[in-house]
């Protein structure tokens, strides 16, 4: 595979500098740019504790994964360097996402790892060591277009496609940023990492968030934040009160197995009102959506997203990484920029991220994102007393 980063100059004489996360796509992504001639330096992000984070399998940026990246970059023959990024990403990630947790939210931690860490502070020091651009193994492509700007799309491999996580890259990020495994399927990525001879060749994929064990939110949020998890009301759309709770940071919008209370159909968390620690139950219709507020919006489009809203530009978006993007519009609504779904939406939480697109297509661009703040159609239908948890 022939790597092109559209960059002048010649890559014996061009600087990159990779994020190694300690897995097989970062990897991948450090050799082919080795291969390609480039001088290439690793960096790897010490993100949470040290010690903690040996144990555990199957997340990025922890001690064994430390260890692995230290591996590769010594099989390639070039300068690795860990930073110790702990405080920083308690501050601006960890802390955040217990906050708005606890407020009763949904938030995306990888959102604002990307954000606020890899692509602010990572591509900062990548400039302060004299690099051109900054690689990652992200699957996700960055094109050159026609008017000289980069845009981002999403990758080859809808099963890998990470544009969810990143839509929140500025426009003069896209500028540094590089990511080569856009174009690759999964397969081929490991066949490359036994060609190269690495040792991370058939290493797990990290599935969780890398500081949440095991994927449950509430423990990481009691042991860091003790006494956030305070008892309330089950409470049904109708007003009834169905039982008690142990802290709402046990409970998600959609949630449907766990709630302990008896009833005689079916039903899901359609809301979290945090002020008085109540958990809103009601039936599956109960989750659908049509209409949502965005904020802290990030905007890729060729025109300004005011204009875009105003003329109610046809979109595709997904309010989870997991589903494929459906059809919407943007609209300019009295709360700023909302997103009307063609065809409703359900499962829907402040905090959640909201990432637009171009068109429905595999490999489609990114026109930006936002978080969702409110969904005022889903208020409309509660009575008074629960609209504060919509």
């Amino acid at each position: 595979m022939k790597v092109d980063l559209e960059l002048e100059g010649r890559p014996q004489d061009t600087r990159i500098v990779v994020a190694m996360s300690g897995g097989v796509d970062s990897a991948v992504t450090a050799a082919l740019l080795k291969r390609a001639g480039y001088d290439v330096v690793g960096v790897t992000l010490q993100l949470y504790d040290h010690g903690a984070a040996t144990a555990r399998k199957g997340a990025c940026c922890a001690g064994n994964d430390i260890h692995d990246a230290r591996l590769v970059a010594a099989r390639l023959g070039i300068p690795h360097y860990v930073l110790d990024y702990e405080a920083r990403f308690r501050e601006v990630v960890v802390e955040p996402f217990i906050e708005s947790y606890v407020a009763g939210e949904t938030p995306v931690p990888c959102v604002a790892c990307n954000q606020r860490i890899k692509f602010a502070d990572l591509l900062t020091t990548a400039r302060e060591l004299g690099a051109r651009a900054l690689a990652t193994g992200h699957y996700v492509e960055s094109r050159r277009l026609a008017s000289g700007r980069r845009a981002l799309y999403r990758a080859r491999d809808p099963e890998r496609d990470q544009s969810y996580f990143l839509y929140a890259t500025t426009p003069e990020e896209l500028k540094f940023l590089r990511f080569p495994l856009g174009a690759l399927e999964k397969p081929a990525v490991r066949a490359l990492a036994r060609e190269f001879g690495l040792v991370v060749a058939e290493k797990r994929d990290s599935q969780d968030i890398c500081f949440v064990p095991e994927g449950r939110y509430s423990d990481v949020i009691e042991k860091l934040r003790p006494g956030a998890a305070e008892p309330g009301e089950i409470v049904h759309i109708d007003g009834r009160v169905l039982g008690g709770h142990p802290g709402i940071i046990h409970f998600t919008v959609g949630q449907r197995r766990g709630l302990g209370v008896a009833a005689g159909e079916p039903l899901y968390v359609v809301g979290l009102e945090a002020a008085r620690r109540r958990v809103i139950v009601g039936p599956r219709a109960a989750l659908e959506v049509r209409r949502i507020v965005l904020d802290e919006v990030n905007w890729l489009g060729d025109q300004p997203i005011e204009d875009a809203a105003r003329q109610g530009l046809p979109v595709h978006a997904r309010v989870r990484s997991t589903q494929p993007p459906r059809p919407a519009r943007l609209v300019a609504g009295a709360a700023g920029i909302e997103l009307e779904f063609a065809d409703g939406e359900e499962g829907v939480a402040p905090g959640q991220a909201c990432v637009i697109y171009a068109s429905a297509e595999p490999r489609a661009r990114v026109l930006g994102g936002g978080v969702i703040r409110a969904r005022p159609a889903a208020r409309a239908r509660m009575p008074a007393e629960l609209q504060a948890a919509f």
